[in-house]
């Protein structure tokens, strides 16, 4: 398994652009795919500007930025995916999208190629029960932005192999990252503690008890935190934030998991975050 050259993105967005970003740095050949050319030349001209960015802060070598940005194949058609040895999925948090893309996975790549999914709460099992692979079927949950952050969470399904999972270790490691293993539960670990602490921070500020200002200063000062819960919610995207407290709450069937009633209001009026312009900030 650790001769793996050649790697598939399925999904060209926020994460997807990263994923693709630091294999290619890494020296790997990407395709990455999407369902509209447009999305690939976004992806393509972010990639490119962040490369710039790393190459000014010294982190990346400039004259690397054009045979990295080289190594990126963009495909609209998912079947020339066919000549990648692993590949991972990050496409919308649906489950109905998921598993069809990896139905399809399944159908066009090698026998051998390795199956994963960048879902930040989906369970990686029901996913590999898609596949006639179930063996080769991880979570390889990046985090926002890709090209920054060091942890890989690694999520074992209940088939997942001992080798499929030494080989996305050795992967993440040679992206530079810290690959961290759990088990698949709901919202893994990350999640599962994560936006408990978003949800009532937006309960704090729903009952009065404090200002968004107010909450995301005694996480930043008091327990050094690098920003602030509701800071941090509106950087996800309060919609992403209510999709995974609703998994949590059908996954564990425990009502401590609802989504505060804000986060719901504030994300069907449209209020998302830093990616609509408001949120709990303006932008």
């Amino acid at each position: 398994m650790s001769d793996i050259q050649t790697v598939g993105v399925v999904g060209a967005g926020t994460m997807g652009s990263g994923i693709a970003h630091v294999f290619a740095r890494a020296g790997f050949k990407v395709l990455l795919c999407d369902v509209e050319q447009r999305f690939l030349d976004r992806a393509l001209a972010q990639i490119r500007t962040n490369l710039g960015r790393e190459a000014a802060k010294g982190k990346f070598p400039e004259t690397e930025i054009e045979p990295a940005l080289g190594r990126i194949t963009p495909i609209v058609d998912r079947e020339a995916l066919a000549s990648a040895e692993f590949v991972v999925e990050a496409a919308s948090e649906r489950f109905e999208l998921k598993s069809e893309i990896f139905r399809s996975l399944d159908r066009i790549l090698p026998k051998t190629a390795i199956l994963a999914s960048n879902t930040s709460s989906i369970s990686i099992t029901k996913l590999a029960a898609q596949t006639n692979r179930p063996t080769q079927v991880i979570g390889m949950h990046f985090f926002n932005p890709v090209p920054v952050m060091a942890l890989v969470e690694i999520v074992r399904g209940m088939a997942t192999s001992d080798v499929t999972f030494g080989a996305v270790q050795e992967l993440s490691m040679k992206l530079g990252k810290t690959p961290v293993e759990v088990n698949d539960a709901p919202g893994f670990v990350s999640n599962r503690v994560l936006m408990p602490l978003i949800n009532e921070a937006a309960f704090a500020v729903m009952e009065g008890v404090a200002t968004a200002e107010a909450v995301d200063q005694v996480f930043k000062l008091g327990m050094a935190h690098p920003m602030g819960p509701l800071t941090l919610a509106d950087f996800i995207g309060l919609d992403v934030c209510v999709d995974i407290m609703r998994v949590l709450v059908e996954g564990y069937g425990d009502p401590k998991y609802r989504p505060c009633p804000l986060l719901v209001r504030m994300a069907d009026a449209g209020w998302l975050g830093r990616k609509s312009g408001r949120g709990f900030y303006k932008y």
